[in-house]
């Protein structure tokens, strides 16, 4: 049996408006490209019709001069047609106007091809940065619910079947569409007898394109939903590789993934066979319409009693001892199976791309999922500033970077702007939170960190240190109480001037593809080199940065696969040290450092915490003696707070956790 999430449910259909919504927004975007286009496959599909019936002219022309030993190439005569029509020309000359026609036809074809694909890849890459645009904007709630690797399907399985639709699907139905009705009106005014013969047989076409090519859009979906599992699963492997080899776990990782790839397999196969034996079954069903049709004809011609009935002359009769009468007929028997065969190709092309407009408009439903995501909502209107003194000691805003900061709060009832010093004082009052909206994860808690104080959170995994500096950072929206900073509700904060003056090493260390220092500058991008240098110092990075084969010029790729995980969470210290942050958040900083290496960090460290408000998360108590003050959580609750002498001589929790009387869980 495949392993839970292998095996996906009977979801993954398209909502209701979603093409009209995606062909809205295409040509709304490109409405010029588009009509050109439109009008060069209504030229191209013209030029292959009007093919068609200059061969009934063709062949009238040579069947006449034939029965009058002229030569069809050089005399001029008249030719009456079965559309009613009569042209004075001769062989030579209908050549010379089919190849004309051939040519604009062509060269119809080859623009409308280059603009559908230029315009296909442009839209595309507006699509795409517009849903990584919305990524950005999105809450981390929404990656701690949607598997990465789904994500990441949205990007390439999804938007590909958008491709498909747009470059091939849109073109290709709206040609069939102009064959067919150009077709239909052309046999109609040729012949109703073998008009109603091919419609007959389209009816057949039809019937199996729905049952099969039905069946073949269903797999075709889930085939969709099943590749995205799959890149999820393979996405997840690499990401944990040593820790499936660490735990021998490779025969059980393999297992998994085989019972999701053969699953993706079996709706590959089945998608494929419905899909691929559609074509070939109404291919035949319009070769025996062919064969019917020419049938049809021989018939009409044998018993002129049947070939009574054409919308272009009425009562159409012809003598079948008359050459010309005679050569006239097989010339429309020619041109109208002719026209039979491509009306029933433009019904194969139409029914074919049934399966690709369902897949194209469930991966489009799927990207307009992310698309209408609620963004991260922020309706802070305070924001960080540098600031300077005016003679009178007042502080006033300025471009000059200063190092010297405060929030600019506009007071809307009067109008007024004042500014706050930014100096990192964090209230915590009564703060409840709960993740899903039912259990709460923090109860009641009260934190008061004055400006320069350390302060350290203590408690078994899953107590609640981490999301209470997440809270700090407005990454998710507390249920009830405040968090002040600096006397001024987080709220009212824009996120982004609040995160800037909050400085973050987390203990899973993110390094991004690019130089040394360039993940060092991530801290502050207008930093220059020397004070990346600078901060790689204070987290004395800087020895093991100058022995890497090309220093802080060293290329780092895979999330730092080539460095130790004690020199990635170096280069995390040193990029926090280079924001220069007032407010400081170390969850676990030296968690992955030796002892040795950790006291020459803390040196460092030490020199980052000065005047600025610290938050240390930590399990080795060691680290948080010199604390201002530690907190001690338990299950979402502040059961102790104090120094460390305090708490030690309390003899409660932080005693029993500190002398080992019981260990961390």
């Amino acid at each position: 049996m495949p392993p839970m999430g292998a095996r996906i449910k009977e979801h993954g259909k398209a909502k209701k408006g979603t093409m009209k919504r995606l062909l809205k927004m295409l040509f709304s975007r490109y409405p010029g490209r588009l009509v050109i286009a439109m009008v060069c496959i209504i030229f191209n599909v013209f030029a292959n019709l009007t093919s068609s019936i200059i061969t009934n002219f063709v062949t009238n022309c040579i069947t006449s001069c034939a029965q009058t030993h002229n030569n069809p190439f050089v005399g001029s005569y008249l030719i009456e047609s079965s559309y009613g029509i009569t042209v004075h020309s001769n062989v030579t000359t209908l050549l010379i106007v089919m190849g004309s026609i051939y040519a604009i036809g062509i060269f119809a074809a080859w623009y409308w091809n280059r603009t559908m694909a230029v315009t296909t890849q442009q839209f595309l890459n507006d699509f795409r940065i517009e849903m990584f645009d919305k990524l950005e904007d999105l809450p981390i709630k929404y990656f701690d619910t949607h598997p990465h690797g789904q994500i990441m399907s949205l990007f390439t399985n999804d938007i590909d079947t958008i491709r498909q639709f747009i470059s091939q699907s849109i073109p290709n139905l709206f040609s069939s569409m102009m064959a067919i009705t150009f077709c239909l009106t052309a046999m109609l005014l040729q012949s109703v007898w073998m008009t109603l013969v091919v419609l007959l047989c389209t009816v057949f076409m039809a019937m199996t394109t729905k049952v099969i090519g039905g069946k073949s859009a269903k797999y075709f979906i889930k085939q969709q939903m099943q590749l995205g599992l799959v890149e999820g699963n393979i996405e997840e492997s690499i990401k944990g590789l040593k820790v499936i080899k660490v735990f021998t776990h490779e025969d059980e990782s393999t297992e998994q993934f085989n019972a999701m790839n053969d699953l993706l397999g079996e709706f590959s196969t089945e998608a494929n066979t419905h899909g691929n034996i559609t074509m070939p079954i109404n291919g035949n069903i319009g070769n025996f319409m062919y064969i019917l049709t020419a049938t049809v004809g021989i018939v009409m011609l044998l018993v002129p009693e049947f070939n009574n009935l054409s919308l272009a002359k009425g009562v159409y009769s012809f003598n079948r001892t008359d050459p010309t009468s005679t050569g006239e007929f097989w010339g429309m028997i020619l041109s109208f199976l002719m026209m039979s065969r491509m009306f029933t190709n433009n019904i194969n092309t139409f029914s074919q791309q049934i399966t690709f407009i369902v897949m194209g408009m469930a991966g489009a439903s799927r990207c307009f999922d992310l698309i209408d995501e609620i963004p991260e909502v922020d309706e802070g209107y305070c924001t960080l500033v540098n600031v300077k003194e005016d003679r009178n000691g007042n502080l006033i805003e300025t471009t000059e970077r200063t190092h010297r900061w405060a929030w600019r709060h506009p007071h809307h009832e009067t109008g007024e702007i004042t500014y706050t010093e930014l100096k990192g004082d964090i209230l915590l009052d009564k703060v409840d939170f709960s993740y899903n909206g039912k259990k709460l994860v923090l109860k009641d808690v009260d934190i008061y960190a004055h400006p320069g104080q350390k302060i350290a959170l203590v408690g078994a995994t899953g107590a609640g240190k981490t999301t209470i500096t997440n809270l700090i950072n407005r990454f998710y929206p507390i249920a009830d109480g405040k968090v002040r900073y600096d006397g001024i509700n987080i709220n009212k904060i824009k996120k982004d001037d609040l995160r800037r003056s909050l400085g973050i090493v987390l203990q899973d260390v993110n390094l991004f593809t690019g130089t040394v220092m360039d993940n060092i500058r991530y801290g502050r991008l207008d930093a220059t080199d020397e004070e990346c240098i600078e901060a790689a110092k204070i987290a004395n990075a800087h020895d093991f940065i100058t022995r890497l084969p090309e220093g802080y010029n060293t290329m780092l790729s895979g999330d730092g696969a080539n460095l130790s995980q004690g020199q990635r969470q170096l280069l995390s210290i040193a990029r926090a040290a280079v924001a220069d942050a007032p407010v400081m958040i170390l969850d676990e900083a030296t968690s992955s450092i030796d002892t040795r290496t950790e006291k020459l960090v803390q040196k460092g460290m030490d020199q980052l915490m000065k005047g600025r408000t610290v938050f240390v998360i930590a399990h080795r108590l060691s680290t948080i003696q010199d604390a201002d003050a530690i907190m001690v959580l338990e299950h979402g609750k502040i059961i102790e707070r104090g120094d460390h002498k305090s708490l030690i001589a309390k003899k409660g929790y932080y005693y029993q956790l500190y002398t080992g009387a019981f260990e961390l869980e």
